[in-house]
């Protein structure tokens, strides 16, 4: 529609968003060119100023590195590594007489890479040349209002960001940018309905990522359940005499991996295999990132050629071999494993990641792949070493229990998980849709809002 008119403006491009209602906002009665490319047109009685007129602005400058530490004497000192994802920066490095400082609740903005990333300030900072601080002039620009005009406006810097080894922008390019704004009381409304909207929104959201993590919990608790104690709920039990394990049906096995594989190996250490010996195509290397719980993790892939591969020695994958990490985080567990699939030849396992070749007259390796995935973080705390990721040998690994059903109770518990996982996989998919519609959603109504796409100055500034 034409905005000048006075009609209503569609935040949301999507026909549905998932939990919000489609909404159809009032656009101001007049507009004018602003001269700003990116701006376009603005309400006929805002202005387009420069950021240098409305705030002042703190460019970043690093100390002498001797005086920088890392044991907590001074500042927090921020070098453009902060945390941008998050509420406020995190500081890893500390200085006593930082050149520049940031104060609580100034604006922190990148000026290298990621260029125009937005954070705010929830205590004295000392900058360095990554960062600059905007402090706005509280007569003329609201924080609030400040913040989620930058946010819109952070693509315009990335757009005239410049550099051989990096991406950054000059201060000039920072002073110099061109802002869309209101009167100052008409900013406190604009930032009052944003408050109140995204609140809205970001509950939302919280609802659905926290709906996530119960449905990981219980495929969890549904695999580890279904392979550890089998599906039969009535069945005797004993004692498997594995922490990790605990009570198995009395019926099932339990023997090490040595037992029921017939050939191991892991990738070649040091220097052997390296990120410069890539190509782009040959033998498919199995790096950690590859080998998820349970499931094989395709996008990221890595090659070799293949004369040089064969100087390597045999550290081969074939289709149906067991793939277990063999380091690990919180996050992503040592001793996870998973199934190498069809496609995967030719190919070979990187260091810290082992090949298995089960004898499938014992084992089937999907059946494997589940349990040793739902046991790991348990086998782990016994079995790897290391500080801050976990880390197990391949003889270590190889000495690993399992627990055997006979192998058509394998099959079967394979193909109730299989059934179970994919519908899980399903919902969860559906709901991180919708978590990505309300995010651009959200994107798309601060945006609207602070340069003036929608109009909400009858808000109420009180709840």
């Amino acid at each position: 529609m034409d905005r000048s008119t006075g009609n209503t403006y569609n935040v949301s491009k999507e026909q549905n968003t998932p939990g919000i209602e489609r909404r159809r906002f009032r656009a101001y009665p007049q507009y004018k060119d602003s001269g700003v490319d990116w701006l376009g047109k603005i309400p006929a009685h805002w202005e387009a100023r420069r950021l240098k007129y409305l705030s002042r602005i703190i460019m970043g400058q690093a100390p002498p590195s001797e005086i920088v530490n890392t044991f907590g004497e001074g500042l927090p000192f921020l070098q453009g590594n902060a945390d941008f994802g998050t509420e406020h920066p995190t500081a890893r490095t500390f200085c006593p007489y930082p050149p520049k400082v940031a104060a609580p609740q100034d604006i922190l903005i990148s000026v290298r890479a990621p260029v125009g990333a937005i954070n705010s300030a929830d205590r004295e900072y000392g900058i360095g040349r990554g960062l600059c601080a905007i402090r706005p002039f509280i007569r003329q620009l609201e924080r609030r209002y400040c913040n989620n005009l930058l946010q819109t406006a952070h693509s315009q810097l990335d757009s005239i960001s410049t550099g051989s080894t990096y991406d950054a922008v000059s201060a000039d390019d920072v002073s110099c940018l061109m802002l869309s704004v209101p009167s100052i009381e008409e900013q406190h409304r604009i930032s009052y309905f944003l408050d109140r909207e995204t609140a809205k929104i970001d509950a939302l959201i919280e609802k659905k990522e926290r709906l996530i993590e119960l449905l990981q919990e219980k495929r969890t608790a549904i695999i580890t359940r279904a392979v550890t104690k089998g599906l039969g709920p009535t069945v005797p039990m004993k004692d498997s005499g594995v922490e990790w394990l605990g009570e198995i049906p009395a019926h099932w096995e339990c023997l090490a991996l040595s037992r029921v594989s017939f050939a191991r190996c892991d990738g070649p250490f040091g220097s052997g295999l390296r990120s410069e010996h890539y190509s782009e195509s040959g033998v498919r290397v199995v790096r950690l990132q590859n080998i998820g719980s349970a499931e094989f993790c395709d996008a990221d892939r890595a090659y070799i050629n293949e004369e040089y591969g064969s100087q390597l020695g045999d550290h081969s994958v074939l289709p149906g071999d067991l793939l277990i990490a063999g380091l690990g985080d919180d996050a992503h567990p040592v001793g996870r494993a998973c199934e190498a699939p069809e496609h995967i030849v030719p190919a070979m396992v990187k260091a810290d990641c082992f090949r298995f070749r089960l004898d499938v007259r014992l084992l089937l390796a999907r059946f494997a792949a589940y349990q040793l995935s739902a046991t790991a973080a348990a086998s782990a705390g016994a079995l790897s070493t290391g500080a801050t990721r976990s880390r197990l040998n391949l003889t270590v690994m190889a000495t690993r229990k399992v627990a055997l059903p006979p192998l058509r109770e394998q099959a079967a518990i394979v193909s109730v998980l299989d059934r179970g996982c994919d519908e899980n996989y399903t919902l969860i998919a559906k709901i991180q849709v919708a978590i990505d519609r309300l995010m651009e959603y959200r994107t798309a109504l601060i945006s609207a809002a602070v340069i003036g796409k929608i109009d909400v100055r009858d808000t109420r500034l009180t709840p």
